[in-house]
């Protein structure tokens, strides 16, 4: 059911931008929960979005797209606890179904039955209003600035699952490759909250200024081929690998240390890296794929923030007139951290 309009962004052809535009706002049905949204992180996830990655099929159009955002719960359907209303929150990238086997242990990205993505098979942040499922809208700490919080279910969440997938201990000496973008810049924090040996990687000066004014040492990577030894110690224990090109995975499977693991996060389409299997039985290395993150680690991300603990990174903050030319920096690799929408800049 709709309720009036609203002005916001949609997608109404994959792989082009999304057109401002008034549309119906739809009310919360059963099961359903009303956001009146604050502001919308922008990274390179929803641009995958937009282009059709996550998703292409002309039947999901058109899509508000937009899924790292956060907003107050103002309504709720029938069937929907209204606990929540008033509270702040943050959406749950993945429509997990709540009751298969991996739901019911906590392991949300695994879903048996998913039901696609926000953003993609559902509407996301790029408008005022949005509903989502109930069992998709996470609380976060009410001292947390909305704008600040765009970090937390995707930049920040998505590290701290990267950390336990890598079982990440104090002894280890970690490199994270691409540590100046919206994850990346988030990987090296999180990281060090575990380990002092953290190195980021990336290829210009404003990025490489932003890794070390987080406290991690920056080395440029122009020509990763070509880097001398990073750590006094030995070779890297575990990579993360925040790039996925075949120069990235192939420096990755040569510089790790015996029993060292590779943590490896990009999904481009028709992206290939090049490993010889014996790399990996001669040292007995690890590649580790790290898909999003639980709820309770979206939660656990919140809480790094609020505490101080992870300083969010925010390149550009935008209001809505401003938000393509944010995506073509981003598509530009010149936005250091996060991008954001911020909805009180209309």
């Amino acid at each position: 059911m709709s309720v009036g309009s609203q002005t916001g962004y949609r997608i109404q052809t994959w792989g082009s931008d999304p057109v401002w535009e008034s549309f119906d706002r739809a009310e919360p049905g059963p099961g359903e929960v009303l956001i009146e949204v604050e502001a919308c992180g922008v990274g390179l996830t929803v641009l995958n979005a937009i282009r059709g990655d996550l998703g292409n099929d002309p039947g999901l159009l058109p899509r508000v797209p937009g899924h790292e955002l956060v907003g107050v719960l103002t309504g709720a359907g029938a069937d929907a606890d209204r606990g929540l209303v008033g509270r702040r929150v943050v959406a749950y990238f993945y429509l997990n179904c709540g009751s298969c086997l991996e739901c019911r242990a906590g392991r949300e990205p695994l879903c048996q039955r998913l039901g696609g993505f926000v953003g993609v098979h559902g509407d996301g942040g790029y408008a005022p209003f949005v509903v989502l499922p109930a069992s998709n809208v996470i609380p976060i700490p009410q001292s947390l600035d909305p704008v600040a919080a765009t970090v937390v279910p995707d930049a920040v969440a998505t590290p701290v699952h990267v950390s336990t997938r890598a079982e990440l201990t104090t002894e280890d000496r970690v490199v994270v490759v691409g540590a100046g973008g919206g994850v990346g810049i988030h990987m090296i924090q999180v990281s060090r909250l575990t380990t002092a040996d953290v190195v980021g990687l990336d290829v210009t000066s404003e990025k490489l200024e932003a890794i070390e004014s987080t406290g991690i040492r920056a080395v440029d990577s122009s020509d990763i081929s070509s880097l001398p030894s990073l750590f006094t110690d030995g070779p890297p224990t575990v990579v993360i690998d925040l790039v996925g090109l075949d120069t990235t995975g192939s420096w990755a499977v040569d510089n790790l240390a015996p029993g060292g693991r590779l943590v490896v996060l990009t999904t481009f389409v028709d992206q290939p890296v090049t490993v010889q299997y014996r790399d990996f039985v001669f040292r007995e290395i690890s590649l580790l794929g790290s898909r999003y993150a639980t709820k309770a680690e979206v939660a656990g991300a919140a809480e790094l923030v609020a505490q101080g603990r992870v300083q969010p990174v925010i390149g550009q903050v935008v209001g809505p007139d401003d938000l393509l030319p944010l995506h073509e920096r981003l598509r530009a690799g010149e936005l250091v951290g996060r991008g954001a929408l911020d909805w009180s800049l209309r």
